[in-house]
């Protein structure tokens, strides 16, 4: 043994853990898989069964970011996803050499102008500048990569004041949209604190959008960034509910008193489910019980539906409940499943003159913090599909000038919001490309309380990743740039506003090449 004393403390060290250590722990395994029944694979090949489900582990991670082409991956392609994250982060969408686009596929296509508008031809006010920050890079070499963040002035791209979007005119308290561009309903409890807030904060900063609170409540970091709210009203009632779980005017009434809260939306159905929210009990911290009025860390799955109707009329009353009570714009969030769904909740509107002042559409492509893969894959129509069933419906029986359609279903940038707005909404939000602007990388674990960027998660520590004041310019600028490019394409197509956006400026291209007007 006397060669041991020529080695250092240091190579001893070495050798026991890039050597010892891995040989002891590889035997530990071997054996432990040998004797363990819950894995066949593990059972009968321990070292190779080990290696198949590391690989299998990662693998989602090694595709995202070296597998999968720029328009591959679901739910949203690695091209996708940087047209949320640059605008965001550098107040730009501006590309170089063409589009990545497969243009053989089928798809939707916004008819271009022989005569386009000039730029001060739109109706847009301008006037109020926005006071923004956006990075700016100063070297992206291999192995380094230099930015800085500065302050900026931005335009806002709002519509003139008389072509604001009024929702519920009758009410005692109209709500005035002129920003065409909202964010879709996200809890306090699907989503932490710090998004919450950097999210109300930088919609907040360009005036004429919405926040939607989704079915968990109004939260105190709803409110403390300054967005206009719509409040939404789920089948659990959380934030309107007594302990027992009935709905209460009173907690209504106190929300309605709140001048930030312009309208209330009483959630039917969402895209990817169709019966009410689950939160995770990992998620229900003591604050987020309160504001929902539910037992801390037990997991929350809202009734199918509201236990308050079953049909038309009771429906009805409960909109008109709501509306009467607490005086503002009341809608409801549906999803449509075929042309007699939009057809009977229409015909009911024109035989008794009841209306909700606004219907806020999900496609059946849309996301959710948490929900089963059976509901999300199959039911409710996309959105492309629904639009026009829904809007042809509410023309055919009279009532299309009573409400305001609200569209959501992967509307992640200006195009995509131009051909909704063509297919018959008003307005549209989105819920993921928020997210994402707020930092979200797609990582899967929204139901898991273990988000990695602290997006969709309420753990402390995960949270801190997500700073406030960096993050809410990025939803600043991402609202900035959507709105901006909306106006682009109403330009290109030789219009004014995209209000003016209508079914003959849209057309679809099938695989074949062959072109069809939408109807």
């Amino acid at each position: 043994m006397a060669w041991l004393e020529g080695i250092s403390i240091t190579t001893a060290l070495l050798i026991l853990f890039l050597i010892v250590i891995p040989i002891v722990t590889i035997v530990y395994l071997y054996f432990f898989d040998r004797k363990q029944k819950q894995h066949a694979i593990l059972r009968n090949y321990p070292l190779l069964g080990r290696a198949r489900y590391i690989l299998e582990k990662t693998g989602p991670e090694f595709r995202q970011y070296l597998f999968d082409g720029d328009n591959e991956g679901r739910p949203f392609s690695r091209q996708q996803y940087l047209h949320m994250v640059m605008p965001g982060k550098y107040l730009s969408n501006v590309i170089g050499f063409g589009s990545k686009k497969d243009f053989t596929q089928p798809g939707y296509y916004l008819r271009n102008a022989m005569f386009t508008t000039q730029v001060e031809e739109l109706h847009v006010d301008n006037t109020d500048i926005v006071q923004t920050m956006k990075y700016v890079i100063d070297e992206d070499n291999l192995f380094s990569r230099k930015e800085h963040r500065e302050e900026v002035e931005a335009l806002p791209w709002l519509l003139p004041e008389e072509e604001a979007i009024v929702i519920g005119p009758e009410c005692k308290t109209p709500f005035r949209v002129r920003g065409f561009i909202g964010q879709a309903a996200m809890s306090y409890g699907g989503l932490g604190q710090n998004a919450i807030l950097a999210l109300s904060s930088g919609i907040s900063h360009v005036p004429g959008s919405w926040m939607n609170t989704g079915e968990g409540g109004v939260s105190p970091y709803h409110l403390q960034g300054g967005a206009d709210l719509i409040a939404q009203i789920g089948s659990g009632l959380y934030g309107y509910r007594t302990k027992d779980g009935e709905f209460s005017v009173e907690m209504l009434k106190e929300k309605a008193a709140m001048d930030q809260i312009k309208a209330f939306e009483i959630k039917i159905a969402q895209g990817s489910k169709m019966r009410g929210g689950h939160v995770e009990g990992s998620k229900v911290t003591e604050e987020i019980a309160a504001i929902r009025n539910v037992v801390p860390h037990t997991t929350i799955n809202s009734p199918n539906r509201f236990r308050q109707f079953d049909d038309f009329p009771s429906m009805f009353d409960f909109i008109e409940l709501i509306r009467e009570e607490g005086g503002k714009p009341v809608g409801i969030k549906i999803v449509i499943g075929s042309k007699q769904d939009a057809d009977e909740l229409s015909k009911y509107m024109a035989d008794t003159g009841r209306h909700p002042d606004f219907i806020s559409l999900d496609g059946g492509e849309g996301g959710s913090g948490a929900t089963y893969q059976d509901l999300a894959d199959t039911l409710g129509l996309p959105l492309r599909s629904a639009l026009p069933i829904l809007d042809n419906s509410l023309k055919e029986h009279g009532v299309r000038d009573k409400v305001k359609i609200i569209a959501s279903g992967k509307i992640t940038t200006p195009d995509s919001a131009a051909i909704a707005m063509a297919l018959g909404a008003d307005l549209v939000q989105g819920a993921r490309s928020f997210m994402i602007s707020v930092g979200c990388i797609m990582a899967g674990s929204c139901h898991t309380n273990d988000c990695p960027a602290g997006v969709a998660t309420t753990d402390a520590k995960l949270q801190q990743g997500l700073v406030v004041d960096e993050k809410q310019y990025r939803v600043t600028n991402y609202i900035l740039t959507m709105r901006e490019g909306l106006y682009r394409v109403a330009a290109a197509a030789g219009l004014n506003s995209p209000k003016e956006l209508k079914r003959e400026h849209v057309v679809f291209k099938d695989e074949r090449g062959r072109v069809f007007p939408i109807e």
